[in-house]
């Protein structure tokens, strides 16, 4: 009786650690524990047994599971240890900005070769020279875009 507990307890520590350390790894091994430990009271106590352990242990994971998506997100560490604000960016460096700079001039402010960064309207860019190599400080202009960088070439 002592192991159907100690495993059900133990099982209970790892699904409600699971919250804290992601990868479903202690979860999935929580799971495990608390199965075995039903598959022992089936085998000790019989049918009955079986049933009572396994009636306990549902009640027991759904009551761990309200408290850490319930309960404990209301809790002022809950706050601290849950996201509560979403990233709305894009992971397109340009967009809709980049058919804005489409045809401006640019100045290389490292070489070119064929990628480095330049100046537009005193901003920096990452950019892709088309035609290979520019030296620093060469007049370019703005031919396209793609993913995150400018496209240029010499002028």
């Amino acid at each position: 009786m002592t192991l159907i507990i100690l495993l059900f307890a133990l099982g209970l520590v790892f699904l409600a650690v699971e919250v804290i350390v992601p990868g479903a790894i202690l979860g999935t091994a929580g799971g495990i524990l608390m199965l075995v430990a039903t598959i022992i009271a089936f085998s000790r106590f019989g049918t009955g047994g079986g049933m009572l352990a396994l009636a306990i242990g549902l009640a027991l994971t759904g009551l761990t599971f309200f408290f850490e998506f319930k309960i404990l997100p209301k809790t002022k560490w809950g706050r601290r240890a849950f996201l509560s604000s979403e990233i709305t960016g894009v992971s397109s460096a340009f967009g809709k900005d980049a058919r804005e700079l489409i045809g401006k001039s640019a100045e290389a402010l490292t070489m070119l070769s064929p990628s480095g960064y330049v100046r537009i309207d005193g901003r920096r860019y990452e950019a892709f020279c088309q035609t290979g190599q520019a030296p620093v400080g060469a007049a370019l202009e703005v031919t396209g875009a793609d993913n995150f960088r400018l496209i240029v070439s010499q002028r």
